[in-house]
């Protein structure tokens, strides 16, 4: 099994990427959480990889964090989760926010992913609610990093065209950094962090 690679990002697209690892490509499945984070092609890259084995095809799926793997091994465990369905769900919310979002059995937020109906929603909350309360930013943290301008700011982003995973990822950036002071602000560092 691979649990780790460490290599050179060849290509990317906003799905999978392809890492040379000492002269061998490997094709990797990422959340779009991890396709932004990474560098240009050329850069070097440290994945947590985990490996996905069938009858038919051997897959690899591949994070920058151990939280979103160990997120993303928590997600196959469930009935009608398989790792497709589970990196769309990574890519829908960030790690912080998920994990918060099945703790509080908050099911409007998890239906808002595509692909995630209000069964497959409910199956989460059901069978990982305890299991995420541990993963889940402390309360403080959770209001630093969602503050009272967070969803304005993302629903700014996402009238601009940015995706809401990504628009989400901003805003909690910029309020991590102080910038929540105030709608403008927060949609100041957002947009910073956006362009780069």
């Amino acid at each position: 099994m691979i649990g780790r690679l460490a290599g050179t990002l060849v290509e990317k697209s906003a799905n999978r990427i392809l890492l040379d690892v000492g002269g061998v490509g490997y094709e990797v499945h990422v959340p779009l959480s991890t396709f932004y984070e990474l560098g240009e092609e050329g850069s070097r890259v440290v994945l947590q990889v985990h490996t996905h084995v069938r009858e038919d095809a051997l897959s690899l799926f591949g994070f920058l964090t151990r939280k979103e793997k160990s997120l993303f091994s928590l997600l196959i465990q469930i009935s009608g989760i398989g790792p497709k369905l589970a990196n769309t769900v990574l890519s829908g919310l960030p790690a912080e926010e998920l994990a918060s979002a099945v703790a509080r059995g908050d099911l409007v937020r998890l239906t808002r992913i595509p692909g995630v109906g209000r069964k497959t929603a409910e199956r989460m909350v059901l069978e990982l609610r305890e299991k995420m309360a541990k993963l889940a930013p402390e309360p403080e943290e959770a209001a630093a990093a969602g503050g009272t301008f967070h969803g304005d700011v993302v629903s700014a982003l996402v009238n601009l065209g940015y995706p809401r995973s990504r628009a989400e990822s901003a805003a909690s950036r910029g309020a991590r950094d102080g910038s929540d002071d105030s709608f403008e602000a927060l949609l100041k560092a957002a947009l910073r962090r956006l362009s780069g």
